[in-house]
């Protein structure tokens, strides 16, 4: 079964995946030992892994390669962030084809214009809408297994409003996407409209601090979401954590005490320790192999 398909048969049923986001395959596996359905490779945090912040720094092939690490470390399907697709429908259409080469079960494409960023950020350019269909339409024809996942993004609400970010999402779905992900709604009764008002299945974006308000789960699977995603939890998480051991690092003048479960080799379990122990067992010699003699 396709990671695609694998995601499409999660959707089906009642309810609504709730997808951690993760940054690199430490993240992604940590996300799928806590029992999450579902991984979503952050671009923020992807950005942030190579030194950037999420202005639309970070190339087609880097995001994909990154993508493809996290999809392969993993079990369960991982939906990744694809930006604008990197240009125009001919850059669309490839970077589908590297995002499905590399084992992901879908990817979102969104509206923003150049230079693009986090759309949880002031003073995102919109493309125009014609620019952003003919793109879902690309990257809808582009994949080679039908249950790849075309998510369409919007990131129109903030300068254009709420019914330009629905009428683009509706747009996007009418040309073959399969979910719409209208970003940054800006108050609860935004949230609740959207899934009322996009005629399709709906994404919610959960960022803490951001432009939408903070919305319970059940509250959000309630108002007719059926994905959500949480893409900078751990990477922010992860950076309150370094600088607090750091700064306790130079305090004390000795290794803080850190959580005395993780010890190195449950640390290196973490990481699949034991698959690859039980692969080096199945091969190990037994005995030495008998010497062959020269024939005479």
């Amino acid at each position: 079964m396709s990671r695609g398909k694998q995601f499409r048969k999660l959707l089906a049923r009642d309810g609504m995946i709730i997808a951690p986001g993760a940054y690199d395959c430490i993240t992604a596996r940590t996300i799928a030992q806590a029992k999450f359905d579902a991984v979503y490779m952050t671009g923020a945090g992807t950005a942030a892994t190579l030194g950037y912040p999420d202005y639309g720094l970070v190339t087609m092939s880097e995001m994909a390669d990154n993508a493809g690490r996290i999809a392969q470390s993993v079990d369960v399907p991982v939906i990744a962030d694809a930006d604008t697709g990197y240009g125009n429908e001919l850059n669309a259409t490839r970077t589908v084809r590297e995002y499905e080469r590399r084992g992901v079960a879908g990817l979102h494409i969104e509206d923003q214009g150049f230079p693009k960023k986090c759309g949880h950020l002031d003073n995102k350019v919109i493309a125009p809408l014609d620019e952003f269909v003919a793109k879902i339409r690309a990257a809808v024809a582009a994949r080679t297994d039908p249950d790849f996942f075309i998510i369409a993004r919007t990131d129109a609400r903030a300068s254009l409003g709420l019914d330009e970010a629905v009428r683009r999402a509706n747009a996007a779905l009418q040309a073959g996407a399969d979910m719409a992900f209208v970003e940054a709604p800006q108050t609860v009764e935004e949230v609740a409209s959207v899934p009322k008002l996009v005629k399709g299945p709906c994404l919610l974006n959960v960022v803490w601090g951001g432009k939408t308000p903070q919305i319970a789960f059940d509250d959000a699977r309630k108002m007719g979401y059926k994905l959500a995603i949480v893409p900078g939890m751990l990477f922010k998480a992860v950076l309150g954590v370094c600088e607090t051991t750091l700064a306790e690092l130079r305090r004390a003048g000795r290794h803080p005490e850190l959580d005395k479960a993780m010890t190195v080799r449950e640390a290196f379990r973490r990481v699949g320790a034991d698959e690859w122990d039980a692969v080096q067992e199945k091969f190990k010699v037994a005995e030495p192999p008998r010497r062959v003699e020269a024939a005479e």
